[in-house]
């Protein structure tokens, strides 16, 4: 049965960002694209489309010393875990700003990658904000200041907001994952670590909040191995604990380093570590090379040999083990009293990846979708290859966030849209500082930046329109949560556009009519995220609106056979109405092949209605099963035989059987014993195995019926058919339940009858309101 129920009724698939690790491969866009990235190649080039083999762009010694010292980060963790406050003290401690601005602070500022209103107000982050900057770091084993260029990506904590953290990893080549020193592994650092290993991204993790009561970094440690199962080793040991945090110990050269100066501006590194430290940074030093050891071959060699380890042979098996995501090093400080800051810049100078060493492969559209992805290299002479990661609407147009793998980007140039096979000028080339702009005339291979002016989609890739590249695309979770819409007072031009923008901008952000209820439905990835669009309608389009929990698909139906005797007379001067119809009706079965539950079947004969009556007849019994008498709700699962009736050679006319055919259905409805049915969504909910009985229980709360249960080793399955009206709020409540560890989908299974309790309450709300409208 095709149902409007199906408007609730979500896909199989992710939920509050618990994936598979699959990258989604849209393998018809490409076949249907291929053919216009064709025509593009050969206007540009008609030798590259003689190529048969992928073109190889060898790296010129002036790119390499560009891209060595060249870096992409993300800073991604939990809720208020200090990705906005540590991403402050970056930006200021390299030049990029003048003073620290808190993310609540007194002054009403706000952090700088916080832009926007809504998120300084609320304190969280909303829109990841790209900003890049150049930091002199010392290399771990010589000492030496080499300036490095980092391209930064400061991203939400909130699953509501996780589609901003997937595609800011998808474009970068490593990761800072902080975490709280006193929380540790929280359920959306699970997330982001899953959505790390989706797209390969390296990362070194940061115990944050060192200062707090009841930090604990061995512990945090611990749980990286454990919960996230990634190998995992102090490359620093704290100085102090909580209140008493004064310092780091750095593992690899044993040097103590301290911040001073108001503003901890001042690094001070010293041979003497305290002797309260020493013999555990001593310890930690070994279990360190352990760790590695077990990462790392080169070094593994030499531990099993017992041959003396010098800090360089540390150092570059920490950088082989950390691109190869075998490892991750830890490193510790407090973003909030300005420690532990700068030697996390050099350990992301010396351990994360160069554009040059992250393995980047695009899809050739031009061959079949089994053939072998093409490697990228970030050569500056090669080809263009670019992806549009994010959309924005900014000041002077449309926004677009834009990642160069191969070539370079020039302002003026001319560029070619993969998707579409459209070719498009670059009006105007940008390299964001949060919400600041910097004009520049091109950009280079392994860059972000943004151009004005563009109309394209999140996701599309951009060439030179030599070579018919693309690059696969990001996953988009499917939304969990829906609400009903509508502005306060009239509706203005202003509903419409800020909805086409949003849903534009935000791909897990979906709008559709429900025809039934006549409302707007809004859908995302939380209650939060709904929320904050509904703020943002008021504030940036002055559009105030009203929301409220969407009504439920309810049908009505009929139980037993009730026959019908109709005579439909209506007489004014002049010709009349007239037209009489007999029969029954009853319940059927929904049709497997078609779906249908609705039929209607002629039995009259001896032209006691003429044919040409006879489709008025059944049109005015499908007006009828529009609204049940009942509950005012569709009716379906009917049948409709007609055996007899009369005429007038004058009165009778098509509305005349039309009007009887509905006076007749009405009559005899109550007579059928209709009853009220609701959607039942299969249910799925997958969640860590100790939360077990709490689950089951709150299934059986909202009146679930288990069908299965699977229990494994860490985690179970229950598969559950719950009536939707009662599915509302268990996306916040599953998360309560199961500390965010717990996910669910559902889709449309079939309508059952509701209780019968619920059946007259409806059925009086519904004379209630016909009596209101009289």
């Amino acid at each position: 049965m095709t149902s409007p129920a199906r408007l609730w009724a979500f896909p199989l698939a992710t939920r509050l960002g618990f994936t598979s690790c699959r990258q989604v491969r849209q393998v018809p866009s490409w076949r249907r694209y291929a053919s216009a990235a064709n025509a593009a190649t050969k206007e540009a080039s008609e030798e590259a489309s003689e190529v048969e083999a992928a073109p190889s762009f060898p790296l010129t010694d002036q790119d390499e010393a560009r891209l060595r010292f060249q870096r992409n980060i993300g800073v991604s963790a939990h809720i208020d875990s200090g990705k906005t406050t540590l991403t402050e003290r970056i930006l200021y401690y390299t030049g990029r700003i003048r003073d620290i601005h808190e993310v609540r602070g007194k002054d009403n500022v706000g952090a700088k990658m916080d832009s926007m209103e809504l998120e300084r107000e609320k304190g969280i982050t909303i829109q990841s904000a790209a900003t890049y900057c150049d930091w002199n770091a010392r290399m771990p084993v010589t000492g030496d200041i080499q300036r490095h260029s980092i391209n930064i990506i400061d991203t939400p904590g909130h699953v509501d907001f996780t589609i901003e953290v997937e595609r800011a990893l998808r474009v970068l080549d490593g990761a800072v994952l902080v975490l709280c020193a006193v929380s540790g592994v929280q359920s959306q650092t699970i997330t982001v670590d899953r959505q790390m290993r989706r797209y390969n991204v390296p990362r070194i993790s940061f115990i944050n909040k060192m200062d707090r009561a009841g930090a604990n970094p061995y512990r945090i440690v611990n749980q990286i191995r454990q919960k996230l199962r990634m190998p995992a080793a102090l490359a620093q040991v704290p100085i102090g604990t909580e209140d008493e945090f004064k310092g780091v110990v750095d593992l690899v050269r044993m040097k103590a380093i301290y911040n001073k100066g108001v503003k901890g501006e001042e690094v001070i590194e010293s041979d003497e570590i305290p002797a309260s430290v020493l013999e555990n940074a001593q310890e930690k030093r070994a279990e360190l090379i352990e760790q590695l050891a077990e990462a790392d071959d080169e070094l593994a060699e030499l531990f099993l040999n017992e041959a003396e380890i010098t800090a360089n042979d540390i150092v570059q098996a920490m950088r082989r083990a950390t691109i190869a995501r075998k490892f991750s090093p830890v490193f510790v400080g407090s973003a909030i009293k300005n420690t532990g800051i700068q030697p996390l810049l050099d350990g992301v100078c010396a351990y994360l990846p160069t554009p040059a060493e992250a393995e980047v492969k695009a899809i050739d559209i031009s061959k079949p979708a089994s053939a072998p992805l093409v490697p990228l290299t970030p050569a500056a002479d090669a080809a263009l290859v670019g992806l549009a990661f994010k959309l924005e609407e900014g000041r002077f147009g449309q926004l677009t966030y834009m990642r160069v793998y191969q070539g370079t980007l020039r302002k003026g140039a001319i560029v070619y849209n993969a998707r579409t096979g459209k070719k498009v000028k670059v009006p105007r080339l940008v390299r964001m500082h949060s919400n600041d702009m910097e004009d520049v005339t091109e950009i280079g291979p392994g860059e972000i930046c943004a151009m004005f002016g563009i109309e394209c989609s999140s996701g599309d890739t951009f060439t030179d329109g030599t070579h018919p590249y693309s690059m696969t695309s990001m996953f988009v979770p499917e939304p969990v949560v829906s609400l009903a819409i509508k502005p306060t007072g009239t509706e203005t031009p202003n509903f419409s556009r800020a909805l086409n923008r949003f849903q534009k901008e935000d791909p897990t952000f979906r709008v559709h009519f429900d025809s039934e209820s006549s409302e707007t439905i809004i859908s995302g990835m939380g209650e939060l995220h709904l929320e904050v669009y509904v703020e943002r309608m008021k504030r940036e389009y002055n559009t105030p609106c009203t929301t409220g929990k969407p009504q439920v698909a309810y049908r009505e139906t009929i139980t037993q056979r009730a026959p019908f005797a109709y005579t439909h007379k209506k007489q004014t001067g002049g010709a009349g109405q007239f037209g009489r119809v007999s029969g029954f009706v009853e319940p059927i079965e929904a049709d497997e092949e078609t779906g249908d539950n609705v039929a209607f079947e002629n039995w009259v004969t001896g032209g006691n209605i003429p044919a040409g009556y006879i489709p008025a007849v059944e049109k005015g019994f499908r007006d009828a099963l529009e609204k049940g008498s009942l509950a005012g709700c569709p009716v379906s699962g009917v049948r409709m035989i007609l055996e007899d009736g009369a005429y007038h050679a004058v009165d009778s006319s098509e509305l005349a059987f039309r009007q009887a055919a509905i006076g007749a259905f009405r009559e005899c409805y109550m007579k059928a014993r209709p009853c009220i049915l609701e959607p039942i969504m299969s249910v799925e909910i997958v969640a860590p195995t100790e939360f077990q009985g709490a689950v089951i229980g709150s299934v059986n709360q909202r009146r679930g019926t288990i069908i299965d249960t699977d229990v494994r080793e860490d985690e179970f399955t229950v598969q559950a058919d719950v009536s939707l009206s009662d599915m509302f709020g268990f996306s916040s409540q599953l998360r309560g339940l199961t500390q965010g560890k717990g996910e669910f989908s559902m889709e449309y299974k079939t309508h059952q009858p509701v209780l019968p309790h619920v059946q007259q309450e409806m059925a009086a709300e519904y004379q209630r309101k016909l009596q209101q409208k009289k």
